[in-house]
């Protein structure tokens, strides 16, 4: 099958209505190729995207994550403020409560693009916060969005664009007449998928009307950093744990007691916050944690997001399209 330089004639089936499924078939679209998403829930996002933190941090990622994440995400905040409306570039902030004050130093020697605050720059930033912290790390270049609200705004301009979505459809959902199939499954796709796992995440959903955050704030432990990211409405989503499980079994009391004791530590404020929701994900990852983009016959596969899905689904689906539609003229 011949790659031309656009998509205008090719008829292409996404499966999977999560982050990687909704940006590989936006992009797709746009590029100008007919364009079938199908998704197996009752909603876009029905899997492990709808318990994204959201946060669009780069360079924070590279504490833990290889080179590559970081180099590949640096278009991810310019795509979602083009695609999808609230996306924030306030930053992000890092901090650690004074007994685990030394791992601000260990995570400055990991990341770059952030400058070493104090506490008058922390309570300038944050009011909230003034006096409870004396050192923290500002990454001024990144930003965070609604995952819930990204995902419904993609699904709106895929049907915008012409798309089509089928939600609550069968996991073989025909492609017979597609030129070409876009597998965004996630832990779904583990059978054809060698090394494909599911890693588990849990996470809170507060709301605190007496706290007011700007930005996502990470709060570094020497076994588990635990992120709190504003939403609109006094809500507050927490979360961050990982566990190589595939239980997709209710929150545990430890990470539950964990996350509670994050969001307690920053604001005291926290300990009369209403628990709106709780939530368990399974994050389809590789072996290395990397997002991956390959291709079998007809078949482009688009897997393997871990906790970068929003942050790099924007470059992995540009892979994809490309392998498409081919690269385009100033690609």
């Amino acid at each position: 099958m011949e790659q031309g330089e656009s998509g205008r004639g090719l008829r292409v089936l996404v499966r999977g209505g999560g982050v990687a499924g909704l940006t590989s078939a936006v992009t797709l679209a746009e590029r100008g190729a007919s364009v079938t998403l199908s998704e197996t829930g009752p909603r876009v996002g029905s899997g492990a995207s709808w318990m994204a933190g959201g946060m669009l941090a780069p360079w924070c990622e590279a504490e833990s994550a290889p080179p590559e994440v970081t180099r590949d995400a640096h278009e991810s905040i310019d795509w979602w403020a083009a695609h999808v409306p609230g996306v924030a570039r306030q930053g992000s902030l890092v901090l650690a409560p004074p007994r685990d004050v030394g791992e601000i130093a260990r995570f400055a020697r990991r990341t770059s693009a952030h400058d070493l605050i104090d506490g008058a720059r922390i309570a300038a930033l944050e009011p909230d916060l003034a006096g409870r912290f004396g050192k923290g790390l500002f990454f001024a270049r990144e930003g965070h969005v609604d995952p819930r609200a990204a995902l419904l705004a993609l699904h709106d301009r895929l049907l915008a664009l012409g798309g089509q979505v089928h939600l609550n459809a069968p996991p073989d959902f025909p492609d017979r007449g597609f030129d070409w199939v876009v597998d965004c499954t996630g832990i779904a796709a583990r059978t054809r998928l060698p090394g494909l796992r599911g890693v588990r995440g849990e996470m809170l959903l507060l709301r605190c009307p007496d706290v007011a955050l700007h930005r996502p704030v990470r709060m570094l432990h020497p076994r588990i950093p635990v992120y709190i990211v504003p939403r609109a409405d006094h809500l507050f989503m927490v979360g961050a744990t990982m566990v190589e499980s595939e239980s997709g079994a209710g929150m545990t009391l430890r990470s539950m007691v964990e996350l509670l004791t994050a969001a307690y530590v920053l604001h005291p404020a926290f300990g009369e916050a209403e628990i709106v929701e709780t939530g368990v994900g399974l994050r389809p990852s590789f072996p290395d944690n990397v997002p991956s983009v390959t291709v079998d016959g007809r078949i482009v596969n688009v897997n393997g997001m871990y906790r970068h899905g929003f942050l790099l689904s924007p470059a992995r689906a540009r892979q994809a399209a490309d392998i498409i539609c081919g690269t385009p003229p100033n690609g």
